[in-house]
């Protein structure tokens, strides 16, 4: 009878250690994820160079919608990409540019084709219907 007990036991024993680890593989924790900054501070001086994509945009004094107008930049504009931040509006994450060109300021990232070199920028604005 003790033999049985004891069998029992282990069985018993076992059973729980595999019930536990088969939960705890199925077990999901909510991860915020990892993101690297956008812009390396030990990098370049700058990221690379951007060519305006829409016909007309307006360029700010800071990222979003608060900004005041520095200036405008037509479609096909090369402009020097110094930096760029994430901000929140409205419950969604949005792309800011610090661009460069007779002046300095803020551009939406989507209004920018982003390209590594200016050779490449230059090559795209000359290939865009302006």
């Amino acid at each position: 009878m003790r033999i049985v007990g004891m069998r029992f036991c282990r069985q018993a024993h076992c059973l729980v250690i595999i019930l536990f680890l088969l939960t705890s593989c199925f077990i999901k924790k909510e991860e915020a994820p990892v993101l690297p900054p956008l812009t390396f501070p030990l990098s370049q001086p700058h990221i690379g160079f951007g060519v305006v994509n829409v016909s007309y945009t307006g360029v700010s004094t800071d990222p979003g919608e608060g900004g005041v107008s520095l200036g405008y930049l037509r479609r096909g504009t090369v402009v020097q990409v110094l930096e760029r931040r994430q901000i929140r509006n409205g419950g969604k994450t949005e792309s800011w540019l610090l661009v460069e060109e007779a002046f300095s300021g803020w551009l939406k990232e989507t209004l920018v084709d982003v390209y590594e070199n200016e050779l490449k920028a230059r090559t795209a604005s000359d290939q865009m219907e302006k």
